[in-house]
């Protein structure tokens, strides 16, 4: 908010809009930032999905557990982008506006099957326009668990990072959370148009049952992917 007020105001004075002392936003404290770099362990992941209600919250806080991807594509996830065994994000439902295939695991496809479509648009949200009271749940939920500081965001983070020490490809976790960046990014970008979404759907099976090996406390039945 106070890099957006400066901006507007160092316009408005650009513009030759005189104000009464200059760019009021400048004269206020910049908040410290921190590093963004939270990644939760087995156990944290674990906690939380043992504390999700059978509700939507919980619901959409599972799927971004098992998917990694954005949460508003998620809580506004629509069930014409469903189908079968994924999910197809149009372009403009999606951050960086490239269309996106999101395989879903038996526990993912699971889910969804919770909830009944009637005559609704979206899969989630009381009022059907997507799952919106995220500060109150979270609350809620952080009543029940004595976690470190997390975020919603931190889930996407965690996925990404534990996909990587199951040995997915750094190409293919990018393809996961629709990141257009590293082998993706410029001239490559242009010429390699590959979707890898068999390679997707591999890694976030894996990802699920992983997922599955914490919640029941057993031994995987998955082998970790080798890199080449």
């Amino acid at each position: 908010m106070r890099a957006s007020l400066c901006a507007f105001f160092g316009w408005v004075i650009r513009e030759g809009i005189r104000l009464p002392e200059g760019n009021v936003a400048a004269y206020t404290n910049k908040r410290e930032e921190k590093s963004r770099d939270r990644v939760l362990s087995d156990g944290e992941l674990k906690t939380i999905w043992k504390a999700c209600a059978d509700d939507d919250y919980g619901a959409v806080l599972k799927l971004l557990i098992l998917t990694g991807q954005r949460a508003s594509e998620i809580a506004e996830l629509r069930w014409d982008e469903v189908h079968d065994e994924q999910i197809v994000l149009p372009a403009e439902r999606t951050k960086n506006g490239r269309s996106h295939i999101i395989p879903l695991s038996e526990a993912a496809a699971a889910i969804i099957a919770k909830f009944p479509q009637g005559d609704r648009r979206h899969v989630f949200g009381r009022d059907d326009t997507g799952f919106q009271g995220w500060a109150k749940a979270k609350e809620r939920i952080d009543a029940l668990i004595a976690l470190p500081h997390w975020t919603v965001h931190d889930l996407r983070r965690t996925a990404a990072t534990r996909m990587a020490e199951l040995g997915v490809q750094p190409h293919i976790i990018e393809a996961v959370l629709n990141h257009v960046s590293g082998h993706k990014s410029g001239v490559a970008g242009i010429y390699n148009r590959a979707q890898y979404d068999r390679e997707k759907r591999q890694a976030l099976d894996l990802w699920a049952e992983h997922i599955r090996t914490l919640l029941e406390g057993r031994a995987a039945t998955v082998v970790p992917m080798r890199r080449a």
